[in-house]
């Protein structure tokens, strides 16, 4: 398991740009909230504490992991935000339909991304159980959504320092 041996929540401080001018969205699905809201809880922190302005933090929920890409999209196609933070939790059921989301989900948030020409972070977990969910969302594992918004805030440094070489 590839965060069995790592911290989701441990990071280089002085590597994080600051976010004093960025616009950061976060979609979070409403399905496994119990879950969403403890990655929403991290992401957000983390934001906040490299200088993103609390205003400038604009989060909408959708009903479910299926619908964050078009959450995402929406954001992007109005022009409201920087990157975004796609939250999300798919727990393992007995039928396919965890593949079925999973897979739509990821492909779905990466081609966003790629439309849009801005950096969509997946905060999406896929695991087994319930149990190793908590552990991914505060729990022992870290927080997931620490590491996602770390990886938004890089991304838009990035972007922005390419453009400003143009």
């Amino acid at each position: 398991m590839a965060t069995s041996t790592k911290n989701l929540s441990a990071y280089a401080v002085n590597d994080v740009p600051n976010g004093a001018d960025f616009r950061i969205g976060i979609v979070v699905s409403e399905w496994n909230e119990n879950i969403t809201l403890n990655l929403l809880e991290g992401a957000k922190e983390t934001l906040l504490k490299h200088g993103v302005k609390t205003d400038n933090v604009i989060i909408h929920f959708v009903p479910g992991t299926f619908e964050l890409p078009l959450g995402c999209q929406h954001l992007l196609e109005e022009k409201l935000v920087d990157g975004i933070v796609a939250i999300g939790s798919v727990i393992q059921g007995e039928t396919k339909h965890f593949d079925f989301v999973c897979d739509a989900a990821a492909h779905g948030i990466m081609n966003v991304g790629l439309k849009y020409n801005a950096p969509v972070i997946f905060c999406v977990l896929t695991d087994n159980t319930l149990q190793q969910a908590i552990d991914r969302s505060g729990g022992k594992h870290g927080n997931k959504g620490i590491e996602c918004a770390v990886a938004c805030l890089k991304m838009v440094s990035f972007k922005n320092r390419l453009n400003s070489k143009l």
